[in-house]
């Protein structure tokens, strides 16, 4: 993504009329009703179409409803028209979500606890310096969950991963949302590379697999810093997602 495509893309956010969802008095209790209320396809009814959503709601809320009265950090990568992060700024009620999109002009959301940034995940410089700048502002470098709803191509996938999981907190989780779409869509599959599932595998069972990308020594902090992986079926026959712990 040129420097030129973001730049609009950043003019259009900043120019678009926003939804101010601090001022929404909703019944927190449930994630999976504000998933449906937001219009994210995470709920199990999807809003926007009525159709069969994800189903992930289950699964966040049995990994991660410890977190509920916490001062957390979430870090989502792909946050679209920013439904999912208004969804969980309502259900985590101390939390900040930092929104990381190639295409921020989507997002119609607005609230204080949410802070947007155009970025292409490939840019690890422009990623770093934002990270930095998030560092700063919050005064801790790390976060308590990260979530990859990307491009899902695999390369990305990869890159995020080995990348972002040194940015998670002892005792966080990473999450990486529809791994395995590089199996069932060839374009997902933009590089000859070990899948996502099979790398999971590896991680868990502590072997070391050949990657241009995952060096042998990333390989190893993940053996020696991840506690459990744990992988959930949704709703869809593409719907598949895992949380990564760290320990």
């Amino acid at each position: 993504m040129n420097f030129f495509s973001l730049f609009k893309r950043k003019i259009l956010y900043k120019l678009k009329k926003k939804i101010n969802i601090d001022q929404d008095n909703i019944n927190n209790d449930s994630l999976d009703k504000l998933f449906h209320y937001y219009g994210s396809d995470k709920a199990n009814i999807f809003k926007i179409t009525q159709n069969q959503g994800h189903g992930f709601s289950e699964f966040y809320s049995k990994q991660l409803d410890h977190l509920r009265k916490k001062d957390i950090k979430i870090l989502e990568i792909g946050s679209y028209s920013g439904a999912s992060a208004s969804a969980f700024i309502k259900y985590f009620a101390n939390s900040k979500v930092y929104c990381f999109d190639i295409n921020i002009s989507n997002f119609i959301y607005y609230s204080k606890n949410i802070k947007v940034f155009g970025l292409d995940i490939n840019d690890r410089k422009n990623v770093e310096k934002v990270l930095s700048q998030i560092s700063v502002q919050s005064n801790s470098n790390f976060f308590d969950i990260i979530i990859d709803d990307g491009s899902h191509y695999l390369s990305d996938i990869l890159i995020s991963f080995n990348f972002l999981f040194r940015y998670i907190k002892k005792g966080g989780i990473y999450i990486i949302e529809d791994f395995k779409h590089p199996n069932y869509y060839g374009y997902n599959k933009n590089i000859d590379h070990i899948l996502v599932d099979q790398m999971l595998t590896n991680l868990k069972e502590k072997k070391l697999f050949n990657s241009n990308i995952v060096s042998k020594n990333d390989q190893i902090y993940f053996h020696e810093n991840i506690e459990d992986i744990t992988i959930y079926k949704g709703n869809l026959e593409l719907s598949d997602i895992c949380f990564i712990k760290k320990k």
